[in-house]
C-alpha cells in the first residue's frame, strides 16, 4: 500500500527482487513479542517449542504477503508492465512498477490479483487444517476449542488462516489506497472513462475509513488499550495520507485532462514508409532532419514502429544499406505511441516519453497523424502550472 525507503534483499523470485524495509525487523519481532505469550499458553508446551513455533508462523505470515505482493506482479508482467521489486515494511507490502495502469482494465487485473493470491494461501492453510482435523472440526480447529488438540502445525495454520481471512477482507473494502480502493477506481474509471474521476472516487472513501480507523483507535486509547489504540491511529494516519495524495495528484490530473495530445502535438511530423531502404533513409531523412529516431508507417499510413538512426547507420556500413527500414524497427511494447485524442496525464505516463524524447500520435486506425516530444509537454505543463518548475 505505501511506499517504503531504501531496502535489504531477501531473495529473488521470478526474477524479481525481494526486499525488506529496516523498519520490517521491528514489525518481526513485534509480531513474534505479542503472538508467543498466547501460543506458550494455547500448547502448554515448553517456552523453546513455543517459540520455535512462533518464529516458523510469523515468517509463513509474512510469506503470505510476499505470495500477495507476487499476484500484483506477475498481473502486472502480463500487461506489459516492468516490476522492478517487491518491498516488504513496517505496514504491509508494495510491488514498484515502471508505470501506473494505462487502463481500467489493466488496473481492475493487477489489483485482483493480490487478494487472489492471498485468498490461495488461506486456502492452502484450510485444507491442510481440514486434512488434520476433518472437516466437521474445522472451526473447532479455528477457534482453538472445542476439545481439539492442538499441535505446532495445527496451530500455526489456524492462527495463519484468521489472519490471512481478515487481511482478505480488510484489503477488499473499497477505499484507496486498499485493493479494493483500486478496484472501486477501476470500476468507477471504466463507467466514466476518466481515471480522474476513479481516483477521486477511491480515494475519497479511503480518508473517511482513515477518520474511521483513527477514531477507534482513539476510543481504544481512552480505554488504556494503548498500543492498539497508538496502532489503528498510525495506520489511519497512512491511509489518510496516501488517499490525501492521490486527491491532489487528481486534481492535477484534471488540469491535465483539459489538454488532448492533439493540441500539442506537430501535426506534420517526418514520416518514413517501410520500404525505404537503410541508406536512403539514413540520407534523405535521418541526415536531413538531424533525427535519431523516427516513425515508420506502410503504405497506408499505418503506423508499425520505431526506427533508430544507429540501426540504420550500423545496416548501412555493414554493407546491408538495401534492407528496408521495416526490417529494423524497434520493439515495442506498445508505450512509444498514443491515441491523439487521450489527455496530457495518459501522454506522460508513457516511458517512451522519457526514453526516446517523443512519441507517435495515431487516431482511431491506427494512422499516424503526429509527434508530440517531451520539449512539447513541458511546455504544456508550464502553460497549465505556470508557478512550477518543470
Amino acid at each position: 500500500m505505501f511506499r517504503p525507503g531504501g531496502s535489504i534483499k531477501l531473495a529473488r523470485i521470478a526474477g524479481i527482487r525481494i526486499g525488506v524495509d529496516a523498519t520490517w525487523f521491528l514489525m518481526l519481532f513485534l509480531m513474534i513479542f505479542l503472538v508467543s505469550g498466547s501460543f506458550r499458553t494455547v500448547l502448554g508446551s515448553s517456552d523453546a517449542v513455543a517459540y520455535l513455533t512462533t518464529l516458523a508462523t510469523v515468517l509463513l505470515f509474512f510469506a503470505s504477503l510476499i505470495l500477495h505482493e507476487l499476484g500484483h506482479a506477475l498481473a502486472a508482467r502480463r500487461e506489459g508492465i516492468t516490476v522492478n521489486r517487491i518491498e516488504l515494511f513496517l505496514f504491509g507490502g508494495i510491488t514498484q512498477m515502471s508505470r501506473d495502469a494505462a487502463t481500467p482494465g489493466e488496473e481492475f487485473r493487477i489489483a485482483v490479483a493480490g487478494p487472489l493470491g492471498t485468498l490461495l494461501f488461506g486456502l492452502i492453510c484450510a485444507g491442510v487444517d481440514m486434512a488434520i482435523v476433518g472437516p466437521s472440526r474445522l472451526i473447532d480447529a479455528i477457534e482453538l476449542t472445542g476439545g481439539v488438540r492442538l499441535t505446532p502445525v495445527l496451530l500455526a495454520l489456524s492462527w495463519l488462516l484468521v489472519m490471512n481471512a481478515a487481511i482478505l477482507v480488510f484489503n477488499l473494502i473499497p477505499a484507496y489506497p486498499l485493493d479494493g480502493g483500486r478496484i472501486a477506481r477501476a470500476i468507477v474509471w471504466r463507467r466514466t472513462d476518466s481515471k480522474v474521476a476513479g481516483t477521486r472516487a477511491a480515494a475519497t472513501l479511503g480518508q473517511w475509513l482513515a477518520l474511521l480507523i483513527g477514531g477507534g483507535g482513539f476510543l481504544l486509547l481512552l480505554r488504556h488499550d494503548t498500543f492498539t489504540g497508538i496502532w489503528l491511529m498510525i495506520v489511519a494516519w497512512m491511509i489518510y495520507s496516501s488517499a490525501r495524495a492521490s486527491l491532489r495528484q487528481s486534481r492535477v490530473a484534471e488540469r491535465m485532462e483539459t489538454i488532448r495530445v492533439s493540441d500539442i502535438m506537430d501535426h506534420e511530423p517526418v514520416i518514413i514508409t517501410s520500404s525505404v531502404p537503410a541508406t536512403q533513409a539514413l540520407d534523405e531523412f535521418f541526415h536531413r532532419y538531424d533525427a535519431t529516431w523516427l516513425p515508420v508507417v506502410d503504405d497506408r499510413g499505418h503506423y508499425l514502429g520505431i526506427s533508430q538512426r544507429d540501426a540504420v547507420a550500423r545496416a548501412t556500413e555493414a554493407g546491408e544499406g538495401w534492407l528496408t527500414v521495416a526490417s529494423m524497427l524497434e520493439a515495442d511494447d506498445g508505450d512509444s505511441r498514443v491515441s491523439e485524442d487521450r489527455p496530457l496525464s495518459d501522454l506522460i505516463a508513457l516511458p517512451a516519453l522519457g526514453r526516446l524524447g517523443g512519441v507517435v500520435a495515431v487516431d482511431v486506425n491506427g494512422i499516424v497523424r503526429g509527434v508530440v516530444t517531451l520539449d512539447q509537454v513541458k511546455r504544456a505543463l508550464m502553460s497549465l502550472f505556470p508557478s512550477s518548475q518543470t
